[in-house]
């Protein structure tokens, strides 16, 4: 039998209720295409930073751009006696390397948390799946603080690569009738309320992908970025 969480996997007992505010972009779905990136990023600025040696997702490695205190960690806002929410983050010596996706950032205006990029190794969709979680994006954060979600920016160009989203059922696992598919070509964007989504990334071929990975507080700022970014139907 190919791999499948069962209920006592870690992610199922991340809160899914709480009366934090919310996107109403995310509402329906929770993930919302945006239009690609109207920039690029020159290749120095995401291979030539600082990578650390962290797993989430597959075979990955990820550089610290912003953390909790500016140091190269790629850790949650939770250190012991320093317990925070994932935001008010302060930019790493990674920033001073990478001043287009440093500047992409601070464009947003919204208040983030967590920045970095992943250098995700090729896996095909079985091995994918074994990695298929929430994540604890919340923890920390006051009742009536905007819910953290996360944003995605594809560094690299990966056509046939995609991100595999999925709700959870009745039972907390997830529930393949709910599948979605963000394609990873070069410069797709999108927001993701990974809290809520069971998600992994499908990456087949024989390179490592690269993307930017922001944690953003819900609020006005952030949904009308995400409205002013928001292709026309």
């Amino acid at each position: 039998m190919k791999f499948w969480p069962t209920p006592d996997h870690w992610s199922v007992s991340i809160p899914l209720e709480t009366s934090h505010p919310r996107l109403s972009i995310l509402r329906e779905r929770g993930v919302a295409s945006l239009s690609d990136a109207p920039f690029t990023v020159p290749e120095h600025e995401y291979t030539d930073l600082e990578y650390m040696d962290w797993k989430s997702g597959g075979d990955t490695n990820f550089a610290p751009i912003a953390t909790m205190d500016g140091a190269l960690d790629c850790r949650g806002f939770w250190n012991a006696g320093q317990e925070r929410a994932d935001k008010n983050a302060v930019f790493t010596t990674n920033a001073e390397r990478c001043p287009t996706l440093r500047d992409y950032v601070r464009g947003v205006g919204a208040n983030f948390g967590r920045v970095r990029t992943i250098k995700l190794e090729a896996q095909d969709r079985d091995t994918a799946i074994r990695s298929l979680h929430r994540d604890d994006n919340n923890r920390f954060n006051p009742d009536d603080s905007g819910w953290v979600v996360r944003s995605w920016l594809e560094l690299t160009d990966n056509p046939e690569s995609y991100m595999l989203l999925m709700d959870s059922g009745a039972d907390g696992l997830p529930d393949p009738a709910t599948e979605l598919r963000m394609p990873l070509h070069a410069g797709a964007r999108f927001l993701v309320d990974t809290q809520r989504l069971w998600h992994v990334v499908v990456h087949p071929g024989d390179a490592p992908r690269y993307a930017l990975i922001v944690s953003f507080e819900s609020g006005p700022t952030l949904e009308a970025w995400a409205a002013a970014n928001t292709p026309a139907r």
